[in-house]
């Protein structure tokens, strides 16, 4: 379906437009005409597909030719990155709609600080905030939600996940009662649900694709030993120098750096980004990333749903993430709107039941990739409800046709 299908004010298509947009996902085909019908929503989607203008283009549309700037619009995320993105998104797609916007995080200075107090006392149009730094602006007693008449929770799932709850709670009585709830989750947890029976007012129901990873993304795996990780990493990369965009997971951000260390001794440069670095850092390097001046980032699973940059080539996990869903997040910065991508994952004797876990929840199983020779041999993959037991005498995956290649790669 074409957005000009869609009922949307001249503005708001032009933005679009100008954007290089023409065709909405399916689920912006499906939550935007219930957004703009004022109907309460719970849409589960995979991450990729478009959630985010899905939520923002109905009410920009709404907004169009409001002349106060009492808040409107408060969505709540789980991260500050997130939080930056889709502030980010609201400039672009409001380019030829007067509508302001103000993003509300922690890990700022004073004057950010200032400025977040300012939007949030004095109003604007739509609030993009993490549910912390939003809580400590409310305890200070000047916040104005009385004229708020939609809330967006994102990533619904990831901040439940994270403890937030309580804090979700505590910032839903500051809100009037009657208003525009949109609940948008990569998942549909039973504690989604519980959510969603509290906050939502017989609500319109969209799954689409729950917890399956991009059709896009040629998925593959090594089976290693830790040792064995960096030069596998280092094969990967010497079989793709025409790649320019390339970001590698880890689950503990104590790793980022002896990643980093790594591949710079490995001769490829890179640079690492976690919750270790100030705000100001992180988008020093998002930006440099973005602009292609840096090749590999090497983030940790927090980033994995707040980095939102087209035109990945390749994510490669240097270990399976603790959730399983965090698998279809990580994976899910390539092969986005339509596009393709590569993931690989490197699995040690520790992760292979996680791996399993994944398997069960994407309900596939991943190809298996053939070290290369100079490597010897990994780990034989073997799990149990006991966890992982290696035999006696250990030995390679059996060679395919193929032997560097995994099925459905392009990796020679």
């Amino acid at each position: 379906m074409k957005f000009t299908e869609l009922q949307l004010h001249e503005s708001i298509l032009e933005a679009i437009s100008h954007m290089g947009f023409e065709n909405a996902t399916p689920i912006q085909e499906k939550a935007i005409p219930s957004i703009l019908a004022n109907k309460d929503l719970i849409a589960c989607a995979q991450t990729g597909t478009g959630k985010t203008a899905a939520f923002i283009l109905p009410i920009l549309n709404k907004l169009v030719g409001k002349e106060d700037t009492t808040i409107d619009t408060l969505i709540i995320v789980p991260t500050r990155e997130l939080a930056i993105q889709i502030e980010q998104e609201i400039q672009g797609l409001s380019y030829f709609v007067s509508v302001g916007s103000q993003a509300v995080y922690g890990g700022t200075d004073g004057k950010d600080w200032d400025i977040q107090k300012d939007a949030l006392k004095n109003g604007t149009d739509i609030i993009v905030a993490t549910p912390g730094k939003l809580l400590s602006h409310l305890k200070m007693g000047y916040v104005n939600f009385k004229h708020v008449k939609h809330l967006v929770l994102d990533e619904a799932d990831k901040m439940l996940d994270m403890g937030f709850t309580e804090d979700l709670e505590q910032i839903f009585s500051y809100l009037p009662k009657q208003k525009q709830t949109l609940l948008f989750s990569a998942t549909m947890a039973p504690k989604i649900r519980t959510l969603a029976t509290k906050i939502l007012t017989s609500p319109e129901e969209i799954t689409l694709s729950i917890s399956k990873p991009a059709t896009g993304v040629s998925q593959n795996l090594y089976l290693t030993f830790d040792n064995q990780k960096i030069p596998v990493i280092k094969h990967i990369l010497e079989s793709r120098p025409e790649y320019t965009s390339i970001i590698i997971f880890t689950s503990s951000k104590s790793k980022v750096s002896e990643i980093v260390h790594g591949l710079r001794k490995a001769g490829f440069k890179s640079q690492g980004i976690s919750s270790n670095l100030t705000q100001t850092e992180r988008e020093e390097v998002l930006i440099g990333f973005r602009s292609k001046r840096i090749r590999i980032l090497v983030a940790t699973d927090v980033m994995s749903r707040g980095i939102d940059i087209k035109e990945i080539n390749m994510v490669i996990n240097y270990d399976a993430p603790h959730d399983a869903e965090d698998y279809v997040h990580r994976i899910g910065r390539t092969a986005r709107a339509n596009t393709r991508g590569e993931a690989y994952t490197l699995i040690n004797e520790k992760d292979m039941l996680r791996m399993q876990n994944i398997e069960k929840l994407i309900e596939a199983e991943i190809p298996r990739c053939v070290l290369p020779e100079a490597l010897g041999a990994g780990p034989e993959w073997k799990v149990s409800a006991g966890g992982f037991k290696r035999k006696k005498k250990s030995g390679s995956w059996k060679k395919k046709k193929k032997p560097e290649v995994a099925v459905g790669s392009e990796l020679k």
